[in-house]
């Protein structure tokens, strides 16, 4: 006969609470997960490499599309020609291997998640991945057209625009990154809201020190020019206020649901 004291809760649950590994068998798994990490990441460099030089071609369109007559893009150093395009091939396979990296953070940790935690924790981890490539895609198509195109034509007369394949790389490795993480920014605000820290109504709240913060780490994170700034800031605000809007309604289900 059961008595007042069972305990109720689901038996996922108190697995969850009874199964405690030891600190060695989380290091030697958290091991086991970043090799297999990076042997993806080498697998995925291989045809990657193999195709660097057309690649570099493609993520060079936008600039190469609206330079003057006559101007190319230059190496400036010796190894260049080798190095930019290794460089490129291994991060386009981190890039393209940002599911299979999420996969295994969420094999890591979901052992330890109840639940309830579980059934939120999936969704936000595909949509993590779906926003990061949305903010890639944002900045090649959108972002870098505008900002090529303004920089080509503030240029003073006489100066030929030549631009190194390997600052090149750079610059466009950091706007791919920056872009990428401001779109986690929903992600982040369910994260908050979730896990307690704060509510949707104590973030909206915040919101003009929000919209200093985005123009600020606009301003650190994009080229020195008003034009990249904005595109930056501006997206990084309204996907805050969806972030708002989605804690909102996450919040009015499970008053529902209780």
């Amino acid at each position: 006969m059961a008595t007042g004291t069972e305990d109720k809760r689901d038996p996922h649950d108190q697995a969850v609470d009874n199964d405690e590994q030891p600190f060695l068998d989380h290091l030697i798994e958290l091991r086991s997960r970043i090799l297999r990490s990076m042997l993806v990441v080498g697998i995925l460099f291989i045809p990657i490499y193999y195709f660097a030089n057309p690649l570099y071609e493609w993520i060079a369109a936008p600039l190469t599309a609206v330079l003057p007559q006559g101007s190319s893009m230059i190496a400036t150093q010796v190894a260049s020609p080798f190095i930019t395009p290794f460089k490129l091939a291994v991060f386009a396979a981190i890039f393209l291997g940002v599911p299979f990296l999420l996969h295994q953070v969420w094999a890591f940790v979901s052992p330890g998640l109840y639940r309830h935690e579980k059934k939120f924790a999936v969704p936000l981890l595909l949509s993590s991945i779906l926003l990061f490539y949305a903010g890639m895609a944002f900045v090649y198509y959108l972002v870098f057209p505008l900002v090529f195109v303004f920089f080509t034509t503030v240029a003073p007369e006489g100066v030929a625009i030549m631009t190194d394949i390997n600052q090149y790389l750079d610059f466009v490795l950091k706007m791919f990154l920056a872009f990428g993480i401001a779109f986690e920014i929903p992600i982040a605000t369910m994260l908050l809201v979730w896990s307690g820290i704060s509510t949707p109504d104590g973030m909206a709240a915040k919101r003009p020190y929000v919209i200093v913060g985005c123009f600020i780490v606009g301003m650190l994170l994009t080229p020195p020019d008003v034009v990249s700034q904005l595109l930056l800031a501006l997206p990084t605000w309204v996907l805050f206020e969806v972030g708002i809007f989605m804690a909102r309604y996450v919040e009015k289900r499970e008053q529902r649901e209780d």
